[in-house]
């Protein structure tokens, strides 16, 4: 499925359905294939929105967690969202975190998924390597716990963001920002639900750090999905969409009874 990638001023962005905003934040290798699962499902529900993160495009002064946090910002002031449900995976999960921390105004729920902002084993843990296809392929592996999910053409797109030598630099960057930002400390601040939902076999923020989160955020529920990696929701879409769409109902607006 393509999608129109709509813009306004210096944002790039996905908005399709009607309803209450599900916006969809991605990690640090993210693209669009991540959350086409999800796109589909929950457009008949929600109005689903992708910001692209401009990952690349900040000076290296704000390529930072906090950086994209500010874009963030930025991004749901001009298209004035409110009542918005916030689902982050990987880095996008700790951008969420940082935002809400900030904006709680504008968001009604929070949805975490292999996210950092505690502990990670990321990218950043070693150079990644330029001209080395083996390596970002096993890198790439790690994600899922089934290998095959990192198609040739996965893989590929990974390997032509580490080609780039500034690219890789903000990936360290980002990589490095996100094992400085620990928000432990401010975790207990949030008072939206949250639905935390973690491979099981997850080896990047592996499931003792959900059930961190799950201890350090007052309203979360915490689901594991088992033979699943760090992106269930491109591994496993099906469970995904059904543990999101039961919280994200619980949260509807109650119907009006007339009598």
């Amino acid at each position: 499925m393509e999608y129109e990638l709509k813009q306004q001023d210096k944002f790039r962005y996905i908005e399709v359905g009607e309803g209450e905003p599900l916006v969809l934040l991605h990690g640090l290798f993210g693209a669009l294939s991540n959350f086409k699962d999800l796109i589909e499902y929950f457009r008949n529900h929600y109005k689903v929105v992708v910001p692209m993160l401009p990952l690349f495009d900040l000076d290296i002064l704000h390529t930072t967690v906090g950086g994209l946090a500010k874009f963030v910002h930025k991004f749901m002031e001009a298209r004035n969202y409110s009542h918005v449900h916030l689902l982050g995976n990987s880095l996008g999960g700790h951008v969420a975190l940082v935002y809400m921390l900030k904006h709680p105004e504008r968001i009604k729920s929070l949805t975490l998924t292999g996210s950092s902002g505690l502990f990670e084993n990321g990218m950043g843990d070693s150079y990644p390597k330029r001209g080395d296809y083996d390596y970002i392929k096993k890198k790439t592996e790690l994600t899922f716990y089934d290998p095959a999910m990192a198609t040739d053409e996965l893989v590929s797109e990974v390997f032509e963001i580490t080609r780039n030598r500034i690219k890789v630099i903000k990936i360290i960057a980002l990589a490095k920002s996100a094992i400085r930002n620990n928000l432990g400390d401010e975790l207990s601040q949030i008072k939206q639900p949250t639905l935390l939902i973690w491979g099981a076999n997850d080896t990047i923020t592996p499931p003792f750090v959900a059930r961190e989160f799950n201890k350090l955020i007052p309203n979360s529920e915490l689901h594991f999905i088992d033979k699943c990696g760090h992106a269930p929701m491109m591994e496993v879409p099906q469970e995904f969409n059904v543990l999101l769409h039961n919280f994200l109902k619980k949260l509807a607006p109650s119907a009006t009874v007339v009598g």
